[in-house]
C-alpha cells in the first residue's frame, strides 16, 4: 500500500520551528515539578499557598482568590486574577498567552480557558497564542471552553457545557455551542 505524500504533491515547506524559547520551556519544567511537589497536593483550603506559589511564579493574583488544588495552569506568570475570585477544581488555564480575570469573579469546575490554538490553514499547523480578558462579577459556570482571544466584558454569565466562540456583552446571559445571548442579567441592589 503506497502512503499518499501531501508535500510532494502541493510541494508546500510543512517546516515549523519551536513555538517556544529555552528559557520557556525550562521554566515550565520548573513549574511543573513545583505543581507536582507543593501545588497539586496541598491542602484543599491552604488557598494562601497556593496563592503564594502562583506569586513566585509571576502570577498576579488580588487579596482572598481562591485557586484550587486541582487547577492546571500551563504558565502561571502569563496570569492576573483580581480579588475574591473563585477558580474551581479541575479548571484547565492554559495560559499560553495572557489570562486576565477581573474581581469577584468565578470560572466553576472543568472549565478550560484556552489560550492557544493551531492555523489549520497552514499544512505545518503553527501555533497562535491569543489572549483572553474576563472582566468583574462573572460567572462561567461548569465545563466551559473558551477560545483564545476572547473578551468576556463585566457582569457575563455564561451557562454550564457553552463555547464561548465570540466577544460577550456586559451583563448578559449567555449560553450553548456556539454561546448564544439568553436574557439581560438583572442585578438586584
Amino acid at each position: 500500500m503506497q502512503m499518499y505524500n501531501f508535500k510532494k504533491e502541493v510541494n508546500i515547506n510543512t517546516r515549523v520551528g519551536p513555538s517556544f524559547s529555552l528559557s520557556n520551556k525550562f521554566m515550565r519544567l520548573i513549574w511543573n515539578v513545583t505543581y507536582l511537589i507543593f501545588f497539586r497536593y496541598s491542602p484543599r483550603p491552604f488557598h494562601a499557598w497556593r496563592r503564594a506559589i502562583l506569586r513566585i511564579f509571576g502570577a498576579k493574583i488580588g487579596k482572598n482568590t481562591n485557586v484550587y488544588s486541582s487547577v492546571k495552569i500551563w504558565a502561571p506568570w502569563n496570569l492576573v486574577i483580581g480579588t475574591e475570585c473563585g477558580i474551581g477544581d479541575e479548571v484547565v488555564l492554559y495560559s499560553m498567552d495572557l489570562i486576565q480575570i477581573g474581581n469577584k469573579t468565578v470560572i466553576s469546575q472543568g472549565s478550560f480557558i484556552c489560550c492557544g490554538t493551531h492555523n489549520y490553514d497552514d499544512p505545518g499547523f503553527p501555533l497562535i497564542r491569543k489572549p483572553i480578558i474576563i472582566g468583574s462579577y462573572v460567572w462561567i459556570a461548569v465545563r466551559v471552553f473558551v477560545h483564545p482571544g476572547i473578551t468576556i466584558e463585566d457582569g457575563c454569565i455564561v451557562g454550564a457545557a457553552s463555547v464561548v466562540t465570540k466577544n460577550l456583552s456586559k451583563w448578559t446571559v449567555y449560553a450553548g455551542f456556539p454561546c448564544k445571548p439568553i436574557k439581560k442579567r438583572r442585578v438586584l441592589n
